[in-house]
């Protein structure tokens, strides 16, 4: 089979989708109304089915990276299995499906369609599991996140995103020290990247306690005037490290134009309320 790992995400929610959907109609069409839930049923459930064997093998092409990421072998483990018997009881509702379509003017048609709700409800059970693991493995352990290509710059970002992560753990820890190591290995990574450059005169900042090093680092940005954000965002920083540093008046000349220029942001109002 060709190499199917990359479209494992997205087969993976047809399966679900496509699963639950067609257990759902078929246990309505036990009722006896909405009569064309029942062939509703069967061709939902045999896609499914079909889906569930190329999810499965897909999984088993993309595990081998987030089995080898320390602590994660265990989720995998259980993602997958709980993945191959929802396979397995797609495959044999497809099989009980197909038999019902062909006994359909048969009486054994309606037992058919009652087992077939029955091993539907466990396959959703185990449906639910393999999501739940495959979840817990994609957000808990980054399994796939910045490594399913094998591009470099996306694994630099998958970095990139755990180190700004943690040093925002570690700042709301009380653990300013680390949270500062942790922004200026951040920029060691992405040097020269404005956005991370604003970070570290944060940190300068926040973690540091060091104003005269934070305006430094502020002078060297210049945001495009299209980024409003951006522009906000030095600015307050200004702002609050002219406070810091015991320069009020040029904090008031800092926020003076900002204001004009956006006068309805709620965070320059918060700002001069500071100055009042």
């Amino acid at each position: 089979m060709p190499d199917i790992a990359a479209l494992h995400p997205q087969v993976v929610h047809f399966v679900v989708a496509l699963g639950l959907v067609g257990v759902l109609f078929r246990i309505v069409s036990l009722t006896g109304k909405a009569a064309w839930t029942s062939p509703a049923a069967a061709a939902l459930l045999i896609l499914a089915a079909g889906a569930s064997v190329v999810a499965t093998e897909s999984g088993e092409q993309a595990h081998g990276i987030p089995e080898r990421i320390p602590g994660a072998r265990e989720v995998v483990h259980e993602h997958e299995e709980a993945g191959e018997m929802a396979r397995n009881l797609l495959v044999l509702l497809a099989l009980v499906e197909v038999a019902g379509v062909a006994l359909a003017r048969s009486d054994k048609a309606k037992f058919l369609r009652m087992g077939s709700a029955a091993v539907g409800l466990v396959a959703c059970f185990y449906l639910y599991e393999a999501g739940e693991h495959g979840g817990e493995l994609v957000y808990s352990y980054a399994g796939g996140v910045g490594t399913r290509s094998g591009n470099p710059e996306h694994v630099t970002r998958l970095l990139v995103a755990g180190l700004y992560q943690q040093a925002r753990t570690k700042r709301q820890a009380g653990d300013s020290a680390e949270a500062a190591r942790l922004i200026d290995e951040l920029a060691r990574q992405r040097p020269g990247d404005a956005a991370i450059q604003l970070l570290q005169a944060e940190s300068a900042l926040r973690d540091r306690k060091d104003p005269a090093t934070a305006l430094t680092l502020l002078a060297a940005i210049t945001p495009s005037d299209r980024d409003r954000f951006a522009k906000i965002r030095v600015g307050l920083l200004r702002v609050d490290a002219y406070l810091a540093a015991g320069f009020r008046d040029s904090a008031q000349a800092t926020l003076a134009p900002l204001a004009q220029e956006f006068p309805d942001a709620p965070w320059l109002k918060e700002a001069q309320a500071k100055l009042q």
